[in-house]
């Protein structure tokens, strides 16, 4: 029970996913006749579901200025620089926060446009193509920040050799928030910069349906980019952009009944 109690950090899901794993290691070892205490199922109340912000055209605008006018610190010297540019990344190319904190220098090739990802979610890995706009940028960023690193050195540097903390993502995401007048509710009510992957996906998606593209073809597509490991996590972003842009929603029920599920349960990923 103190293995599954709950830390201050993390979200209900992390406990219930936690406890899970101890539900089924005590079914398991019922079924083989070692006696054990199965815990009930469902004994932590799931907690209630986020509901992914999905940033405006706007709200990405003035976000991504207030990045721009990250001033020089002198106990974090790199973080002018580095502002800029990971919050661009996280979002233009869909990437989970923490793929981007733990990129090494070698992982960002600036001159094919690469990104590789490893031991990302599940231990996936994979390679994430970038804009000529943004690997001009992640260029010019490692020009002025790597001239003299290593390839195992951090892209995105913190404090005594390590990479930037959560926290100090969070934090600043918080404050750019803030000069850029988008409204947040607390912690763990959002926005988070979790929800700039959401808004890529759908924006994505609201893209290929404009411009008719096959959507069961493009979702493979979709599906490796991102790195999901299953197309559930990748046909949720169909609800989630039929909900937001009712433009498109006709057009995509009309065409994908079968494959849009419905927004419930665990539909969002974690950090």
């Amino acid at each position: 029970m103190e293995w599954c109690s709950k830390r201050n950090y993390e979200a209900q899901a992390n406990q219930c996913a936690r406890a899970s794993i101890l539900r089924q290691l005590a079914v398991y070892m019922e079924n083989i006749g070692i006696g054990a205490y199965v815990l009930p199922k469902g004994y932590y109340p799931a907690g209630q579901q986020y509901v992914s912000h999905i940033y405006t055209e706007n709200e990405l605008k003035r976000f991504f200025h207030q990045t721009d006018q990250c001033c020089y610190v002198g106990e974090c010297p790199y973080r002018h620089l580095i502002m800029p540019v990971f919050f661009r990344l996280v979002y233009a190319c869909g990437l989970r926060s923490s793929e981007a904190r733990l990129l090494k220098v070698e992982n960002v090739d600036t001159d094919a446009g690469i990104l590789s990802i490893h031991h990302s979610k599940k231990d996936n890995s994979r390679l994430v193509a970038m804009s000529d706009e943004l690997t001009g940028r992640c260029r010019n960023y490692s020009e002025n920040v790597h001239n003299l690193s290593k390839g195992s050195d951090w892209f995105f540097p913190g404090l005594k050799g390590k990479p930037m903390t959560v926290g100090n993502v969070y934090h600043n995401f918080r404050r750019f928030l803030w000069r850029a007048g988008i409204s947040h509710g607390g912690r763990g009510k959002g926005p988070r910069v979790h929800d700039f992957r959401h808004t890529y996906a759908c924006q994505c998606l609201k893209k290929w349906v404009m411009e008719g593209k096959d959507i069961a073809a493009y979702l493979p597509v979709l599906k490796t980019y991102m790195g999901h490991d299953s197309f559930e996590e990748t046909t949720y972003y169909l609800r989630l952009t039929a909900d937001i842009f009712p433009d498109i929603s006709i057009k995509l029920e009309g065409c994908y009944p079968d494959i849009i599920p419905r927004l419930e349960g665990n539909g969002y990923e974690t950090y």
